[in-house]
């Protein structure tokens, strides 16, 4: 394999290794250059990986909203995996307030790659695309950091 394909797996690896601060996650953020069928294949394949970690899907997802094609089809995904997903602290009651998961996402465009990831304060997951006519598929395998 060339060097140059290496690189965005490496970063990708290496930012799936990267812990988040203990006090909560940091902001999601989707490029606009991920949308359409990319987008929702990023979201569909991740949204089932994390479902496999992270088993039970009784408790409720919470994910920061925005107006990304990539955060609706991520929310859609993790619908269709059977969690509950709640948008804004509104949708969550405050008895249940504790009870909910905190999802972050990142997505970032590199060298014709796309890198996505998924963190909880348990859990991350990593992996690279390959962007082809709009289509993304798996450029590495997935890579999983579990937290205490």
């Amino acid at each position: 394999m060339q060097l140059h394909r290496l690189i965005p797996i490496a970063i990708a690896l290496g930012l799936a290794g990267c812990q988040t601060a203990t006090d909560g996650l940091t902001a999601s953020v989707a490029p606009g250059d991920v949308t359409g069928p990319a987008a929702g294949s990023i979201a569909g394949d991740m949204a089932g990986r994390f479902a496999e970690q992270a088993g039970s899907t009784t408790t409720p997802i919470k994910l920061h909203k925005d107006t990304s094609e990539f955060s609706v089809a991520l929310e859609a995904a993790l619908k269709g995996w059977g969690f509950a997903v709640v948008t804004d602290d509104k949708s969550v009651g405050a008895k249940d307030a504790n009870k909910s998961v905190d999802l972050a996402y990142s997505i970032a465009s590199v060298d014709g790659q796309v890198l996505a990831r998924l963190s909880t304060d348990t859990m991350s997951l990593g992996r690279a695309y390959l962007l082809n006519n709009g289509v993304a598929t798996p450029a590495s395998p997935l890579s999983l950091l579990k937290r205490n």
